[in-house]
């Protein structure tokens, strides 16, 4: 079959669509057939060798996709070949099949195109399990979102609006904003020329936000720790403004605060496997009814990798970019 290869560390030319070995189906696995996978910030820092992929995984990129069941291996109850399916890997997913743990395994949304598909798994999983399996946030609290327009963003905006919070969110550009704001979010802040602190209390009436969705790290992390409310809890997902920083632990004390940090690739396959069957309970019907939906940019044949990869480094998009195998 083919893949999506990185020939060294660098830019978005040093991926090639290339001959790779077949999958091998193991025990408790499923041999899907790809349709689309998606671009994610992991998959441009995996292309400049910061981000190795964990052993026994794929050696190209790939966390999502979207395709049809094409053989079970032993132990796989639950699904047939020709199911429409999406979810989760570790990696690989830029290829023509894969074998996937059958906990990663969503069944594809009857409303929703297989390419489209492509587009929940990373984003559902992962606002899903900081947001709601791991910050608690409710109805009645108030959410802070940075980088709203992201693929996160999005997704994050929709599902805590649908279950009834209130959203904020940062972004670079009032067209950005306003796509925001289409979505549901409450206030919007342009990053670039406003200072979310100072936003955040004008719309809380001084009281800040109840949970933040950080993919900044260290470079918000004083700003964010100051924008929390009393019983706050932050939760930083990534890393783009460093990993180092000081935290004022008296002011995170007298708030009752807390700070929580999370990846999802690395995570063991029973915790992937438990956020998947989550999702399916809770939010899988949303997505059926129309309540949620993805937000996609562009969609871009899986040889044209590189310039997908462009794209996002660019910053320039709202929502996912998508790969597909289809000519």
């Amino acid at each position: 079959m083919k893949a999506v290869t990185i020939s060294k560390p660098g830019g978005p030319e040093v991926l090639t669509w290339s001959d790779v070995p077949d999958p091998q189906v193991r025990d408790g696995e499923v041999l899907v057939a790809v349709a689309a996978s998606a671009v994610n910030r992991a998959d441009l820092l995996q292309r400049e060798g910061h981000y190795d992929p964990p052993p026994g995984t794929p050696p190209y990129p790939g966390l999502e996709f979207s395709g049809t069941v094409r053989a079970l291996g032993a132990g796989v109850d639950g699904w047939t070949v020709g199911d429409a399916v999406c979810g989760l890997v570790n990696g690989g997913a830029y290829a023509e099949a894969l074998a996937v743990p059958v906990g990663q395994l969503l069944p594809a949304p009857s409303r929703l195109s297989l390419v489209d598909a492509a587009a929940l798994p990373e984003v559902v999983c992962t606002v899903w399990s900081n947001l709601f399996m791991l910050a608690g946030l409710r109805p009645d609290e108030t959410l802070l979102v940075h980088g709203g327009s992201s693929g996160v963003g999005t997704m994050a905006i929709q599902l805590a609006k649908n279950l009834g919070a209130r959203v904020i969110v940062t972004a670079g550009s009032e067209g950005k904003l306003d796509r925001c704001r289409a979505l549901g979010a409450d206030v919007g802040v342009n990053y670039r020329e406003q200072d979310f602190v100072a936003e955040v209390k004008d719309a809380t009436d001084g009281d800040g936000v109840d949970v933040i969705l950080d993919n900044m790290a260290a470079k918000y992390l004083a700003r964010n720790i100051e924008s929390l409310a009393s019983n706050g809890r932050l939760v930083v997902i990534g890393m783009q403004g460093g990993t180092k920083a000081e935290l004022d632990l008296g002011l995170l004390m007298r708030k009752r605060a807390a700070v929580l940090a999370t990846t999802l690739r690395g995570r063991p396959a029973h915790e992937k496997a438990a956020i998947v069957a989550s999702v399916r309970e809770n939010v899988w019907p949303l997505v059926e009814q129309g309540a949620i939906n993805p937000v996609i940019e562009r969609t871009f044949p899986m040889p044209e990798a590189a310039e997908a990869h462009r794209v996002v480094e660019s910053s320039t998009h709202v929502g996912k970019v998508l790969l597909t195998t289809a000519d």
